[in-house]
């Protein structure tokens, strides 16, 4: 049905040695060919089983069969191989489905072929990290810069937990001048979003933050409750993440945050432990207890239950302390508590972004 209205047929899945796993043969079955075991791919897999002190078997054997008209493309994460042929005019192009290994495989190979296939037409992307904001009133913000963009480019809203993308496509035959659309398209929104504006480029927050922690040669450590360490898991998701992250305290009891955070028990006896007075000591002592620049707090009530009428479920407080002063923010989130924990820990390098930003040594 795809190839009835398209040149290019992308097909992810399906690849593994199980009997679930009927891409291929069901390819072979499309494309009048056969199955073959491919001698490159076969020392692939034995190196990769070898690497990871793994015996072979006779299905990682069967891994190594491809269609004999195919054009095999090397898996360099794994042991499902891909595979580029043609027939009738249309290219069709299969991938493994493992979500690493198809994007490594598409990023190096698969795109650089097509590229040289369509050489003609370019399509840039710029893609702006947004938050602070729901996606209605970003789209009313934004409406008349919208509404003036030019007919080469295109806009799309890609909301995730307490963040929105902005994507910006053109297209066309010059590059040059697609780029000089998106670039005026940027300079004429950025005034607009204004502090909503948390980065220019395709990055998470906590890669945004790990950069300019690097850069400025900071430390920063956490003390989070709320979270239960969702924010030191971020930012140790980073190569070189010891360059700036000292360390957490996940304090998820009240003991814990009187005893190892030195928190005033009479605060948390007077105002809770979700209240600004406690997150405040939270990331100020951590700060001081692990010798950091900055220091991160949450506290609240993650859900879905134990929330009052006073402060509901999704309540977070959170605190960001540097050597000149803390900030803290209170936020109502919703009643998903996996959503809260997610975007409590985006508020977190949202504010910490802000202070870096204005930090000088």
């Amino acid at each position: 049905e795809a190839s009835q209205r398209v040149q290019l047929v992308l097909i992810t899945g399906g690849l593994g040695p199980t009997k679930d796993d009927i891409t291929k043969k069901t390819l072979a079955e499309y494309m009048g060919d056969h199955l073959i075991s491919d001698p490159e791919t076969l020392r692939n897999i034995e190196d990769m089983m070898t690497a990871r002190n793994i015996a072979m078997n006779p299905l990682n054997v069967k891994q190594a069969e491809v269609l004999e008209h195919a054009t095999v493309i090397r898996n360099s994460c794994g042991t499902a191989p891909g595979m580029w042929f043609q027939k009738d005019q249309v290219l069709y192009v299969s991938m493994p489905g493992v979500p690493f290994e198809m994007k490594t495989m598409m990023q190096y190979e698969i795109l650089p072929r097509l590229q040289q296939l369509f050489n003609g037409q370019f399509i840039q992307h710029k893609t702006l990290l947004v938050t602070g904001i729901p996606e209605s009133a970003l789209a009313l913000m934004i409406e008349k810069w919208e509404d003036n963009l030019p007919s080469s480019i295109a806009l799309a809203y890609l909301p995730s937990s307490g963040i929105i993308r902005l994507r910006l496509t053109g297209n066309g035959t010059d590059r040059n001048k697609i780029d000089q659309q998106i670039s005026q398209a940027v300079s004429e929104l950025r005034p607009i979003l204004g502090l909503h504006l948390l980065s220019e480029n395709d990055e998470s927050p906590e890669q945004l933050v790990a950069k300019m922690l690097t850069e400025k040669k900071l430390m920063v450590a956490t003390a989070e409750s709320c979270t239960g360490g969702n924010i030191a898991r971020l930012l140790t998701s980073i190569s070189g993440s010891s360059a700036y992250y000292m360390g957490s305290i996940v304090a998820y009891s009240n003991d814990v945050k009187i005893k190892m955070l030195q928190v005033k028990a009479s605060d948390i006896e007077q105002h809770g432990a979700v209240s600004k007075e406690v997150v405040t000591q939270m990331a100020e002592n951590v700060c001081r207890l692990m010798g950091t620049d900055f220091g991160i707090a949450t506290s609240g009530v993650a859900g879905p239950t134990g929330g009052t009428p006073e402060k509901p479920v999704g309540t977070v407080w959170v605190a960001v302390a540097s050597p000149s002063k803390t900030i803290t923010e209170m936020f109502r989130f919703g009643n998903n508590r996996e959503n809260n924990i997610q975007r409590a820990s985006t508020a977190a390098f949202r504010m910490l972004a802000e202070q870096l930003s204005s930090f000088s040594l």
